[in-house]
C-alpha cells in the first residue's frame, strides 16, 4: 500500500511541483490550500506524513503543527514544516516539527527528506 503525504500550501505553483514530485516517487498525495480543508481531510484519513507551510490564508503552519504533536492520536506523525522566512531557528523555536525546510528549496533534498521519514 502507497504511502500518503498531505501537503498544506497556499501557493499554486508550489503546491502543483511538490504534488507532482510525490506522485512520482509513488506516495499518495492529498493537497490542502488552506487549514481549514487540512483539518477536513485528516477527518477522513491519517496520512504517513504532513508537510505544511507556515503562512496559510486562514491559520499558521506552525500552530497546526503543534496541535498535531500535542494530540495522542497525531502526535507520532512526521510533520516537516516549509518557510521562506530566512530565520529558520526562530521558526523552529515555535514549533516541534520533526523538520524544517527553507523555501525555496532544493528537490533532491525534499525528497530525501521525506524518504528519511517513510520510506516508500
Amino acid at each position: 500500500m502507497k504511502k500518503c503525504i498531505y501537503v498544506v500550501e497556499d501557493n499554486a505553483a508550489i503546491r502543483e511541483v511538490i504534488e507532482f514530485m510525490l506522485t512520482e516517487e509513488l506516495y499518495d498525495v492529498v493537497v490542502s490550500p488552506t487549514a481549514t480543508e487540512f483539518w477536513k481531510q485528516m477527518q477522513n484519513h491519517t496520512p504517513d506524513m504532513i508537510v505544511l507551510d507556515v503562512m496559510l490564508p486562514d491559520g499558521n503552519g506552525l500552530d497546526i503543527c503543534n496541535q498535531l504533536k500535542c494530540n495522542i492520536k497525531t502526535h507520532n506523525i512526521p510533520v516537516m514544516v516549509m518557510s521562506a522566512n530566512n530565520n529558520i531557528n526562530k521558526v523552529k523555536s515555535k514549533c516541534t516539527a520533526d523538520d524544517f525546510i527553507n523555501k525555496p528549496f532544493d528537490l533532491d533534498d525534499f525528497a530525501n527528506r521525506i524518504e528519511y521519514y517513510i520510506p516508500n
